[in-house]
Order: structure tokens, then sequence, then C-alpha cells
């Protein structure tokens, strides 16, 4: 692995709350349309907070996925990096955002935060109770796997687009993926 370290990209968000589910969705598509290189992992955090804690163990590179409320138009694409995304913790993410800034202080406090953490995130429309994404935010999905894609190897970790014939390893949240259309 080199110097790189490792790399978690974590999707964040509820999947019954309309626009909040995009992490989600997004993190599930970027793992069936790419392989990962050694060192690297997508992992479902949906609403989790502090329970993903073990998560980070010895983690060197975060790749958060989320909605990210901003005064900008539904679907607008956000990045943040290192101190801008415990702030946006804070103040900018939808209904799960005390969990994600606890997580972030927690880290902090056992001196064990990533040396990289950028959040990627796209403005939602929506965050009300609902299976479907806004036409806006669904419009971006795509944009926003490609542009995780593309943090992951600035970060050093080139991930490999699958062809179309090759087999997707089975994810945790599969079952569930399928049955809400992701």
């Amino acid at each position: 692995m080199g110097d790189r370290g490792s790399l978690l990209i974590l999707g964040l968000g509820n999947v019954i709350c309309g626009d909040d589910g995009l992490g989600v969705a997004a993190a599930e598509r970027l793992r069936r349309r790419y392989a990962l290189p050694t060192g690297a992992r997508v992992i479902d955090g949906g609403t989790l907070g502090l329970t993903l804690l073990g998560e980070f163990e010895g983690v060197d590179n975060v790749i958060l996925v989320d909605a990210v409320s901003l005064d900008a138009p539904p679907g607008t694409p956000v990045r943040l990096v290192g101190e801008a995304v415990e702030s946006a913790a804070r103040e900018r993410l939808s209904v799960h955002q005390i969990g994600v800034a606890d997580l972030l202080d927690a880290l902090r406090l056992m001196d064990a935060s990533p040396h990289r953490l950028v959040l990627h995130g796209l403005v939602p429309r929506t965050l009300e109770l609902g299976l479907e994404r806004s036409p806006e935010v669904e419009a971006g999905i795509d944009g926003l796997v490609e542009a995780v894609a593309e943090e992951a190897r600035r970060m050093g970790f080139a991930l490999r687009r699958r062809r179309t014939d090759e087999e997707v390893p089975a994810g945790a949240g599969d079952a569930a993926a399928r049955a809400l259309g992701l």
C-alpha cells in the first residue's frame, strides 16, 4: 500500500427521508460501478453516528458522502475539506447531523482523526419522509459518484470501473438496496 494508508468511503443519510438518502445511494452505486483497490472500502453508514466509530480504526483517508444543506439550488455539488467538514457536520448535514458531529468529535478526542477528511455531497430539495429522491438530486448522483471516485484517485486509490459482465461482490445491504431502488 505504500504511504497512502487506507481509505474509507462512507455513505451517510436516511433513505426514508427523501434526498437525505443520497449519500447511501451514491456509495452503493460506487460499490457496484467500481472495483476498489486493497486498502479501500465503501460502507453504508446510514444514520448510525457513534456506532461507526470502530470503522475508523487505523483509517488514514475518509470521504463522507451526504446531503449538505446550503443556500444553493437542489442538486448542486458540494466538496468540503478538513475543518470545513466538521463545521458542516454541526450546521449543514441534514437530520442526522448530530450523529456525524459526535462521531468526528469522538475521533478527535481519541486522537484518531483521519489524516485526510473530505465530504462530497449534493444540496437536497426535500428531507421529508418518503423513499423517492427529488429529480434534481437523482440527476446529480452519477456525477457525485464520479467526484468521489476522482477524490479517491487523488488520495492514491485507483478505482477500476467494472466491466458490464463483471460480478459485483454482495454488499451487506444488497437486499435492502434493491428494495429501495438503489
